[in-house]
């Protein structure tokens, strides 16, 4: 069912694999041209411009943006007690782990009476999408919310397009979602309009004040990621998300049922999801297309899993060795890579590239997804590269602090001097010799 690139005998360079592996083709840059209007107009019309493409897009035009905190404790109150359970502890095990994640200020000792203190200080307010097109995802709160409010945030704002089926409210799964983890803010807009109304601010329709925000996060479509690329810069961004991907390299060792559900399983978002197998075995190969035939035709949303199945940016990738296998994933750095080989773990941790590794047969990216405890907020499109997934750490600004003695100083003052003349900017000096106007010795 998968396409097949046979690199066994020869692991092409780099450069040819990046032309080589499969991937999903998204152009943002296209999709700025769209965006533009919208963006303009949220600026310069403010929360009118808002609900009228809120009404073109999602066919449904909210009396508010903000979404009463009545609606918030209702939705609550009225979600199946199994999935608040499961919300639970999803918001459970990721505080534990993004816990550890905070930074400790740190003060250097540079020289007698002179200091460098690094202060870690989160951003100030930061607007959180979840998204909620193909799919609900209330664990995009969860995953957004908990770092935040660990970096200390002080104030969040959760955003998700509203829905015609719930009178113009946000899923009522993601509004609970927001309760259980106290946030009180939530606004019913989706896409582009999004972004731009969390980054200019605005007046709702009651007269209350939209407070902009310093930062947004959180994935969607590639409307939401042109529009956090047009207004970088006003706001701080995570990432420009693109579709959904997996990897999984695999030897003989591997069940093809475990490789199959979880390559269905991301595939499972999105036409353009990418779900990609490199593999030391063409006998698994084969076993796992065989499962792929029977598994995409049980499930539920077969047509969307077998178009993007059947997509370019997704395939099998033959190798020869697990060498050769882990240059081609730290080459493709997927957002997700299992690792379902002998010696799992040795293998997993010899990866370079990957958003985040899943170790062995018990590890899938559903888990991550849910209740692992790490984040699924990850970089897409090979920026696992040079980028890590959303954390603690996304929320944090460091600041340095220096705290010079005039001793200190005096005595560093010829050192300062000589590279300012360096660099023919002699104000440099003289605004340290002005300090010692009887001379620095």
């Amino acid at each position: 069912m998968l396409s097949r690139t046979d690199l066994r005998g020869r692991v092409p360079s780099p450069v040819e694999l990046r032309a080589t592996l499969p991937r999903a083709e998204v152009d943002v840059d296209a999709a700025l041209h769209q965006v533009r209007p919208v963006v303009e107009a949220v600026r310069d019309r403010g929360v009118e411009a808002v609900l009228d493409y809120t009404e073109r897009f999602d066919r449904v035009r909210p009396a508010a943006v903000r979404v009463p905190a009545t609606e918030l404790r209702r939705a609550l109150a009225e979600l199946d007690p199994a999935v608040r359970e499961a919300v639970e502890e999803s918001i459970a095990r990721a505080r534990v782990v993004h816990a550890d994640q905070r930074r400790a200020d740190v003060t250097t000792q540079v020289a007698e009476g002179g200091t460098v203190t690094e202060r870690w200080v989160p951003v100030g307010r930061v607007g959180l999408y979840a998204p909620g097109g193909l799919a609900v995802y209330p664990s995009s709160v969860v995953m957004n919310v908990v770092p935040a409010q660990a970096a200390g945030v002080a104030s969040l704002v959760v955003c998700s397009p509203p829905q015609a089926e719930f009178g113009g409210l946000p899923h009522p799964t993601i509004l609970a979602a927001a309760a259980l983890l106290d946030v009180d803010e939530v606004w019913a807009v989706g896409g582009a309009q999004a972004v731009a109304l969390l980054a200019f601010g605005g007046t709702d329709t009651d007269g209350s004040t939209l407070e902009p925000v310093d930062m947004v996060t959180g994935p969607g479509n590639i409307y939401l990621t042109a529009a956090k690329r047009m207004l970088r810069g006003l706001i701080g961004i995570d990432s420009e998300a693109g579709p959904t991907e997996i990897a999984i390299l695999a030897d003989e060792t591997a069940d093809p049922v475990h490789v199959a559900a979880d390559l269905v399983s991301q595939a499972e978002h999105d036409t353009l999801a990418a779900s990609v197998l490199v593999t030391t075995s063409e006998t698994l190969a084969d076993a796992v297309d065989a499962e792929l035939e029977r598994r995409v035709a049980a499930t539920k949303h077969t047509e969307r899993i077998g178009e993007a199945l059947r997509g370019k940016q997704s395939g099998t990738v033959l190798v020869s060795t697990l060498d050769d296998g882990l240059r081609v994933v730290d080459v493709y750095a997927a957002e997700h890579l299992e690792i379902q080989t002998a010696n799992a773990r040795e293998v997993a941790g010899r990866v370079r590239n990957a958003g985040a590794v899943f170790v062995g047969p018990y590890a899938p990216v559903s888990l991550g997804d849910y209740c692992a405890g790490s984040n699924h907020v990850l970089p897409t499109g090979g920026f696992a590269r040079h980028s890590s997934g959303l954390s603690v750490q996304t929320f944090l600004r460091g600041i340095h602090v220096i705290d010079y003695s005039a001793d200190a100083l005096r005595e560093v003052a010829g050192k300062v001097v000589a590279l300012a003349n360096a660099e023919d900017l002699p104000a440099h000096g003289e605004a340290v010799t002005a300090r010692f106007p009887g001379g620095a010795a």
